[in-house]
């Protein structure tokens, strides 16, 4: 039977049982797609990214005797579009059986059910082979419950596949989680050592999308491309990691500072997110590191890194396909402002704002406090609406797919699903900024200010949220202390608070 399977760009899992079980009759199709660059506007170093993984991926199966028909964005019979380059390929190929792995972002989802019921020929979907989880699990595992604590599901996680778990079934070190030993903030020592690049020339890549007419932003060295494109350089990364970085990554995996990129964090994330490491064997590989080398790295360092993938990462996925595509719309606390347009030149007075969004713009990276309490607590205080912040977000980052983006960005870090994610608000005045970061040291605004036109603009922002948002936070316990603190603040004091934060509402660009 001839059949057709289809491998989406972030769908590079070198070890799914597919290329075990195939013949001389199945036809293997990827294509770099005006459809995926344009329904959003990208950092160009994220389509470089993808664009040569999938070639590379598409050689690889090349090399190992299987049939590939790779189409480049200016392939002559490319016509941009899922549906209708499958559609012609059933047609030319005399195709009898279609296949395909279930999408990650439900818009494909969508797509490629509607295209398996308008073809004449069978079809069939198959599982990524990439998650810990499947689609349904986290939904199955909250049912009933009123909460969807991540924290719970963390354990259960830890439990159901024996991770840093002992054998009388206990959490190693005895604590499930060891967060409050992973606040530290970088004051110039331990040395970080330079992340591992590549120096790959894209130029070629680079040249297909100018010419194609593509609309990206963002900075790119094409003859020094340092992100992992393939298998071999993304086990380099996790070696390197484990090897360097992982010693001192959970005592400042929430740390900033305007001159370090990377600090220590693993950029395992473009790599996982498309599927050339599965989580679990970079999760094995850091624990096995660890147990060979206790005496230097402590326990918190792991746990700290094991949650942001075995906890958050399947957390997120599981509520993306238990709340979407309702989620995509959710704005319960009515932000209807403007993303302002330093976002995309980082051209801003606020020094944290302008390292954290410029290394973005740099480098299409930031990590997770960055995100959440630079440029997503910034855009909260300022009230902007979700969609854009979606946008920004889902553009600008190297491992930005919707499934993990929109949960993060609508529900982690603006709120926009009225705490279904977090269970509270993720907003800080400048003191949070001062306190995990080297920021403020250079700003033109003075952090302990609260008022008057040389006071940090988070300051004032922060205490105006609170006041024009209260009655969202009603019965919320985690925001007692904050709205208590509101409720006995001198009227004239908040007033001139709110003052403040109004001009910076008003034109967030003179700041």
């Amino acid at each position: 039977m001839k059949r057709l399977r289809l491998i989406l760009g972030d769908q590079l899992n070198h070890k799914h049982s597919w290329y075990r079980n195939d013949d001389d009759d199945t036809l293997y199709f990827i294509a770099e797609m005006r459809q995926e660059t344009d329904y959003t506007k990208h950092h160009i170093q994220k389509v470089v990214a993808f664009f040569e993984a999938m070639e590379a991926f598409a050689n690889r199966l090349r090399d190992q005797g299987k049939k590939v028909v790779h189409y480049k964005l200016d392939g002559k019979n490319n016509t941009q579009k899922l549906g209708t380059n499958i559609a012609a390929l059933v047609e030319e190929r005399a195709i009898e059986k279609f296949e395909y792995q279930l999408p990650d972002e439900y818009r494909l989802d969508q797509q490629l059910k509607q295209l398996a019921d308008d073809l004449s020929i069978e079809c069939e979907a198959f599982d990524t082979e990439h998650f810990i989880t499947g689609r349904n699990e986290l939904a199955e595992f909250f049912e009933g419950r009123k909460s969807l604590l991540m924290e719970s599901f963390y354990r259960h996680m830890r439990k159901k596949h024996d991770v840093l778990m002992t054998e009388s079934g206990k959490p190693e070190g005895g604590k499930w989680n060891f967060d409050q030993s992973n606040r530290k903030k970088w004051k110039g020592q331990p040395q970080v050592p330079h992340e591992k690049g590549f120096r790959k020339d894209v130029r070629k890549t680079l040249k297909r999308i100018e010419t194609a007419g593509v609309t990206t932003f963002g900075n790119i060295d094409p003859q020094n491309f340092s992100w992992p494109t393939t298998r071999a350089d993304s086990l380099k990364v996790l070696r390197y990691f484990c090897e360097h970085l992982l010693v001192h990554f959970g005592d400042y995996q929430d740390a900033m500072d305007p001159d370090q990129v990377y600090l220590f964090h693993s950029r395992l994330s473009f790599a996982m997110n498309s599927k050339l490491l599965h989580p679990m064997e970079v999760i094995q590989g850091v624990i096995e590191h660890w147990q060979d080398n206790k005496s230097s790295i402590s326990l918190n360092e792991v746990e700290g890194f094991v949650r942001q993938i075995l906890g958050w990462r399947e957390y997120m996925r599981g509520i993306y396909w238990k709340e979407m595509p309702g989620y995509a719309r959710c704005n319960r606390i009515d932000n209807q402002k403007d993303l302002p347009g330093f976002y995309w030149t980082a051209d801003t007075q606020m020094n944290c704002l302008h390292h954290a969004i410029k290394n973005s713009l740099d480098h299409a990276y930031a990590h997770h406090i960055q995100r959440l309490m630079i440029t997503g607590n910034f855009a909260l205080l300022l009230g902007v609406h979700p969609d854009q912040v979606d946008a920004w977000y889902l553009g600008i980052y190297i491992d930005a797919i919707e499934w993990v983006e929109i949960t993060n960005t609508r529900g982690m870090s603006q709120f926009a699903d009225g705490g279904l994610v977090a269970t509270k608000p993720y907003v800080s005045s400048g003191s949070y900024i001062d306190k995990m970061s080297n920021y403020c040291k250079g700003c033109r605004y003075n952090v302990k200010e609260k008022t008057g036109e040389d006071a940090c603009p988070f300051n004032s922002l922060y205490w105006n949220f609170l006041a024009e948002k209260r009655e969202h936070f009603a019965g919320n316990q985690r925001m007692a202390m904050m709205l208590s603190t509101l409720d006995r603040m001198d009227p004239d004091d908040l007033e001139g608070l709110r003052s403040r934060a109004r001009q910076v509402i008003r034109s967030p660009h003179d700041y």
